[in-house]
């Protein structure tokens, strides 16, 4: 059965990133959850996908420039809530047993936050949930500085045509994670749709994943590849066509 994880929470069907859209994710029923964690001016974590505010709440500038508290004092669009803090968000998805994908961001120009990656390994053991969390990134040296501060933890490799031409072909990219021990990747449909046979060879079905299929032809289509797991803003009609896929006749 491929797995289903809900992107940024499930942000076509609530707030992205938001505890109301973890709390409703839970009780869909799927297996997993990825979300992204940035670092404040004063050194604590909060979870947000983008380097700056404009997109997803009712504030502006960079999110690495705010305090902890200026960024809860922000309201989410759409929503009543402001931005969670990394705690916030662990301590609703420790009540439940969803896979966690943790992803470690970068600053607005790019830069990786110092300390970033030690201070969510702190805050995942703290928690006690370092058995079911990945750690993921699209730079393979930050998923190595992380393998270097916790060997047992898992880790997981983002990967689509721009990251992989960054790092100097599809090919040096496959050979870059693959030589991470253990690592899990995640390639973006579009270019795993031409590679699926490379990337099988090299990491196998139980270490490969999709995002972000979203529409009912593309996850219908992912759900039957030998993949262990799609990440997607649409959980609800992943699981509704998954369903239906297991009561189809072989």
């Amino acid at each position: 059965m491929v797995k289903i994880i809900g992107h940024r929470g499930a942000r076509n069907l609530w707030p992205e990133n938001s505890l109301e859209g973890f709390r409703k994710l839970i009780a869909l029923g799927v297996e997993g959850v990825e979300f992204d964690v940035h670092r404040t001016r004063d050194n604590k974590l909060v979870v947000i996908h983008d380097p700056t505010l404009e997109r997803t709440t009712h504030g502006s500038g960079p999110v690495g420039e705010k305090t902890l508290a200026d960024l809860q004092g922000i309201s989410l669009r759409d929503s009543d809530e402001t931005i969670p803090s990394l705690d916030e968000v662990l301590e609703v998805l420790g009540r439940s047993d969803l896979e966690l994908h943790i992803e470690i961001k970068t600053d607005v120009i790019g830069n990786p936050y110092e300390g970033l990656e030690a201070g969510v390994l702190e805050a995942v053991h703290r928690h006690e949930l370092q058995g079911r969390s990945l750690l993921t990134c699209f730079a393979p040296e930050v998923l190595e500085q992380v393998r270097g501060l916790d060997p047992a933890i898992a880790v997981l490799a983002s990967l689509d045509r721009r990251s992989a031409e960054m790092l100097g072909g599809l090919d040096r990219a496959i050979a870059r994670f693959a030589g991470i021990r253990g690592c899990y990747i995640a390639v973006e449909k579009a270019l795993l749709i031409h590679t699926l046979d490379r990337f099988l060879s090299a990491i196998g079905t139980e270490r490969l994943g999709a995002w972000v299929p979203n529409e009912e032809q593309d996850l219908a289509h992912w759900l039957d590849q030998p993949i262990r797991q799609i990440t997607t803003d649409r959980p609800d009609l992943a699981l509704e066509l998954r369903r239906r896929l297991a009561e189809v006749p072989v």
